[in-house]
Parts: structure tokens; sequence; C-alpha cells
């Protein structure tokens, strides 16, 4: 299956740091297609042998096992090109366009690595030149947008000169094993599905922590923020793979439609909900694994009297059968305690307890998402009494079941970016975002972005390395829960 994948953005930094080691992991893997070219558009003046020599120098900071051989980055680099490109100018889609003709394919790929400014006008001059036809993909980065109005313009402008299935809008969290797997023991066992519900789950709670700061990233950060970044997308596409319905079947649209019910029944928010159940926070100066890290308002590109938030907690709730009444508890945040991303989902206490069960716990299970890829199941077991079997007063123990996904499949596993990328080749939209998933969680996200506008409090300071403002602690404490740090 001969293709064109084109990378707009081709000498920045998600080109370098993530799509090009995914890509040469499906190369290593002989899963990526035969036939393939792969062109990095940029504004810097390279030769095709000069934009290869940049990448492999990129790839000597990949991790160690990742990392290409000398004789195997010599064949993938055989499939790379470029086309220099200043994307705002017309006249330089004539060169993609001249470039593109030289051979035919089965399928094109555009990829927008690129500022989400600069979709509508890539878009229309695609289409201005011709590129836009039947064989042609087109992959957009979020953010989409930095409000309901913003995304619908540019799902409109995309919308124009693609058709809805030629749009892979990409989240990568959705490509990772974890989440994969979630699908997988959902729908693919009869285990979980009779329990997956209000009778006999107390809370989910979602958490994504980063213990690294804005970096230098902190001009981009200054527009964008934790809600905008992470819970508009992630967190609530997360939410969603876990409190969908099952679909009717494993095509596209069929999950994307479950998908999108489980976003219109979210509670909508009220100046009360808005108030008690949604706490922002920004780090102050701390540290960080034993070395001390400045606060948000002192790194590049911030402004001394920043109101954008760096962390986010929220709850929430579902107002459908399955799962009215129980609360889901989203956090993310950066200069965390940990990088840690996992999703709990915690079970309701046994209804009569004739064993000591250790006090406050309750089964559940946890999704690992990053650093680690797993599933741990956590249940009560009785060791031995010392007084022998039979004995009064037995207390339970806690122990776990561990699926550690490295450790079982090993160099089976596929990263997200290499799942993505592969579907994209391959035409699959399972795993790529709807125009209306996306309106619809902008829609319920924008009231709290107007709320933060006319407030004058601003965000809760809470230093770096540790997890949060103590008003997380205390929305959930309210409930009778607490973070799975806090047990």
């Amino acid at each position: 299956m001969a293709f064109d994948l084109v990378f707009f953005g081709g000498t920045g930094d998600l080109v370098w740091r993530k799509l090009m080691p995914a890509l040469f992991q499906a190369f290593r893997h002989g899963s990526l297609p035969e036939g393939g070219r792969i062109i990095g558009v940029g504004r810097d003046e390279l030769s095709d042998e000069q934009y290869r020599q940049r990448i492999q120098s990129r790839f000597e900071q990949v991790d160690g096992d990742k990392r290409p051989q000398a004789e195997e980055f010599a064949e993938f680099a055989s499939l790379l090109c470029y086309v220099r490109m200043d994307l705002s100018q017309p006249a330089s889609y004539a060169a993609l366009a001249k470039r593109l003709a030289e051979r035919e394919t089965d399928s094109v790929v555009m990829y927008l690595s690129t500022a989400p400014s600069l979709f509508t006008t890539v878009c229309e001059q695609l289409a201005a030149n011709g590129l836009n036809t039947s064989k042609t993909r087109i992959v957009l980065e979020k953010p989409l947008g930095h409000d309901l109005a913003s995304n619908r313009s540019i799902n409109a402008a995309v919308g124009k000169a693609f058709k809805e299935q030629q749009i892979f809008r990409i989240d990568h969290y959705l490509g990772k094993p974890a989440v994969q797997n979630l699908f997988a023991l959902r729908f693919g066992n009869a285990l979980f599905e009779p329990l997956w519900r209000r009778e006999h789950i107390a809370n989910i709670q979602i958490t994504m922590a980063e213990e690294l700061g804005v970096e230098k990233r902190g001009g981009f950060y200054e527009t964008t923020g934790a809600l905008r970044d992470m819970v508009q997308n992630h967190a609530l596409q997360l939410l969603c793979a876990i409190a969908m319905e099952p679909p009717i079947n494993a095509h596209a649209d069929a999950i994307r439609d479950e998908k999108l019910k489980v976003l219109r029944a979210l509670k909508r928010w009220t100046p009360e909900t808005l108030s008690q159940h949604v706490i922002r926070g920004q780090y102050s100066a701390g540290n960080v694994f034993g070395q001390s890290v400045p606060g948000y308002r002192d790194e590049t590109g911030v402004s001394a009297q920043s109101s954008t938030e760096t962390f986010v907690a929220l709850r929430t709730e579902i107002a459908n059968w399955r799962w009215a009444g129980v609360p889901f508890y989203i956090r993310t945040g950066k200069r965390m305690a940990s990088r840690e991303a996992h999703i709990e989902i915690n079970f309701r206490p046994t209804p009569h307890e004739i064993f000591k069960s250790p006090m406050g716990q309750a089964n559940k299970l946890v999704i690992h998402l990053q650093p680690k890829d797993g599933l741990e199941l956590h249940l009560f077991a009785q060791g031995q009494s010392k007084r022998g079997p039979g004995s009064g007063g037995a207390t339970l123990s806690p122990v776990h079941l561990d699926l550690d996904f490295d450790k079982r499949f090993g160099s089976q596993r596929v990263g997200a970016y290499e799942r993505l990328l592969l579907d994209v080749l391959d035409g699959r939209l399972n795993l790529f975002v709807r125009s209306d998933e996306q309106e619809e969680a902008w829609r319920w996200v924008e009231p709290i972005l107007q709320h933060w506008q006319n407030d004058t409090i601003g965000p809760r300071p809470y230093a770096a390395g540790t997890w949060g403002p103590s008003a997380s602690s205390a929305m959930i404490a309210r409930d009778g829960f607490c973070w799975s740090e806090e047990v």
C-alpha cells in the first residue's frame, strides 16, 4: 500500500520527539506499509539529506532501546524527504503539489503538527491546489480551538475541504495500550459488565499528573491552561471510554455514537457546582525529587501576574440510569509529586460485613496509563490465623492481581502514536474524535472558562512537588472519599 505521509511542522518538537520515533518503531516491527514516503515540511532551507541528518541527530535523544542502530536508520532514512514551505504563502503549496505528483500512491496523509491558527489556512490552500482528493486524509493535533466558537470555525473550514471520514482528530491517550485494554476489558469479557454500574461502583477517579513544569512552553501555556490542555480532550475521552454503553459493533461510528451520548449526559454546571466542584491551582516554587524548581510565574514566557491554571480538579456526574449518583472525579496538573496517569474504579463495600476489612478500604480496579501500562485488581484475602482455621475475628488483608503489559506482551506492544499513525494509514477512525464529540466537550467546558473570567480570586497556589491545592482533597472528602495517595 504505497502512501505519502506529509508532516506540516516537520522540523518541530512533536515530529522529532514523538511522531518520527513512532514511525521508526513501526518500520522496525515490519508493520509500516511498504512503498511509503515521509515528507517533512518546514520553513528551514534544507535538502533531503540535511533533513535526514537532522532527524538522525534528534534520534540520539530517544530512549535507549528505541534508538536506531546506524544501519537501521540508514534504511529508514531512505523514506524521508523534505519540502521547504511557508504555510502562510499560497505559492508555497505548488512545491508540495509538485513533490506529491512525482509518483502514484494509494493514500496521502496530511498531518498538521502546527499551531491550530494555521489549520484553516492549510486546509484552504490544500483545496485550492487540488490536494484534497478522495485518497487524502488529514490529521489534526489538539488543541482544536480555544472555545466552542473557534472549534466550530476550524471544523467548518476543514469540513469545506474534506469529508468527515477523511478527518482524523487525534488524541494520543486513546492510542495508549491501557486504554485499548479498557475497551477489551469491558466489551471482550463477561466478568465486569454486570458490575459496571451505580449499584456496585462508589466513585471513579481519573488522575493525570506530571512532575514537569511548562518547560520552554510558557508562552503557549499562558493562552491554554490545564483545562484546555488536558481536561477538554484527554480526560473527557477517558471518561467516555469508562462510562459509555456497549456499542452495537466495533465500527468507528458505533463507538463514537456511544461516547457522544456520555458527553451529552454530563450534568450541566450551575453557579453552585462551579464554585464547589471545580478547583483550579497554579504551582509556586518548591521541590521536585530533591531539586528546587521555580514557580509558574517565574517561568520564561509567563506573566508575573498570570492567572493561568496549571492544576484542575473537578467533580461531575452522568445523568443516566447506569451512572446516576456516581461521582466522577478528574484531576490533572503540572509540577505534582510524580508522573502518574491512571483511572481508578472504586467499588462499593460488601453489603453485610462478616470479616473485619481494612478500615476505609474496598475493592478497586486501577488502570495505569503512565509511566506503567497495566491493570491492577485490588481484592481482600484471609491469611492463615495463628489460632488456626475457623477461629473467630478473622481479619482480611489487601492483595492485588497485577497485569503489567510490559512484562506480559513485551516487544509485541505498540506505542500510542505508533498505533494511531498505523490506523490513519489504514483509514481506521475508531480511535479518533468526531466533530460533534469535540463540540459537546467544549460546550460542557465553556461554563468553567466563563466562571473563571469573572472570578477575581484566581487559582489557588500549591507548592511544586505536591498533589495540588488542599481544596482538591476537601472537594472529594465532602463525599466521604479521598484520592488514592491519601488512603
